[in-house]
């Protein structure tokens, strides 16, 4: 039997092209306009196009993450279909991409993918990346390897990938120990494997999440707006190893205080918060009153994942234990 390939078609800029009235790109290639430009995809699987949207990337929510996860599973789970790819704007890619890696548990690839430059730009890379997602969904060697993300001929994973530059086709990239493979000639290469894949299977999910960036003398008016504003979770993006300035400290005690989950993680692109130092507003103090770390995950990813906890459980031990267990000595 002939592969099924699903496309779901969310828009972002691989849908859009320039209007003259406003110079300015905004979504109006159709699916079908799309996939017509991927030539002789006829030769290596039939396609089933699926129209979702022509959502630039900010217009994503994440209650349309969870719609999409459960279309992603029902199309999936069936016989007929041996991979799906999800088309999706670039400035939230690494975040749905994400979500449907923790909440999709099948070994048939999923592949996100998008395109840098819209379809009136010379050097258009959005059927070259979609040939190269559709591709990485019938290879067999893409299996039980979790959602991919596949541009600029790479093959990253959803766990570890970031969009790394504002402009560059090779914006997607794992910053750690680089991308799993390669698509070439139509075939794709892995180099590495995946040693620990986490799920979080919910069907539902807590968008009030809030995420602080920490910059130098920072007090604490945020996290009391979040508190006010009955936010059920915060992330606090750290100074380096996990340290922010002391003035935030008593918000985020007064956040653990009335049971709201304050994760840290750190700024840098690179590196895991730890406890390490001991002064006022430093990781040491701020474990010890209850903040959560989480490991290495940038603030947007912890975000979401901190989201998908908080739609299953508000028990504040299981939810250090899903952001820590296996990575941090039990508090």
């Amino acid at each position: 039997m002939k592969n099924k390939v699903a496309v779901i078609f969310t828009g972002g800029t691989i849908s859009m092209k320039i209007d003259p009235r406003i110079n300015a790109a905004i979504p109006a290639l159709s699916s079908e306009e799309i996939m017509a430009m991927v030539t002789n995809i006829e030769k290596f699987t039939d396609v089933e196009i699926y129209s979702y949207g022509k959502l630039p990337g900010p217009h994503m929510t994440p209650d349309r993450m969870m719609e999409l996860s459960k279309i992603v599973k029902e199309t999936i789970a069936r016989e007929d279909i041996t991979g799906v790819v999800v088309t999706h704007g670039t400035d939230t890619l690494e975040e749905t991409a994400y979500l449907l890696d923790l909440t999709i548990k099948s070994e048939k690839p999923v592949v996100v993918v998008g395109a840098m430059r819209n379809g009136s730009e010379l050097g258009y890379d959005g059927p070259s990346n979609l040939s190269a997602a559709i591709s990485t969904a019938i290879s067999e060697q893409a299996k039980n390897k979790g959602v991919l993300v596949v541009m600029n001929n790479e093959v990253n994973a959803a766990s570890e990938v970031t969009k790394t530059n504002t402009l560059s086709l090779d914006t997607f990239k794992s910053m750690y120990f680089g991308p799993l493979g390669i698509v070439d000639n139509d075939e794709v290469i892995f180099y590495r494997d995946i040693t620990t894949h986490h799920h979080i299977l919910t069907e539902s999910l807590e968008s009030k999440v809030a995420l602080i960036k920490c910059g130098a003398g920072m007090g604490s008016d945020l996290i009391n707006f979040c508190i006010e504003s009955d936010y059920k979770g915060i992330v606090i993006e750290a100074f380096g190893r996990g340290n922010v300035p002391p003035e935030m400290v008593d918000g985020i005690k007064k956040a653990i205080s009335k049971q709201i989950p304050v994760v840290l993680v750190s700024r840098c692109p690179m590196g895991r918060v730890l406890d390490t130092y001991g002064y006022p507003g430093a990781g040491k103090t701020l474990r010890d009153s209850g903040v959560i770390f989480g490991s290495d995950l940038p603030g947007q990813k912890a975000r979401i994942k901190l989201m998908l906890i908080l739609g299953k459980t508000s028990d504040m031990n299981e939810i250090r234990g899903t952001f820590e267990k296996g990575i941090y000595k039990k508090k």
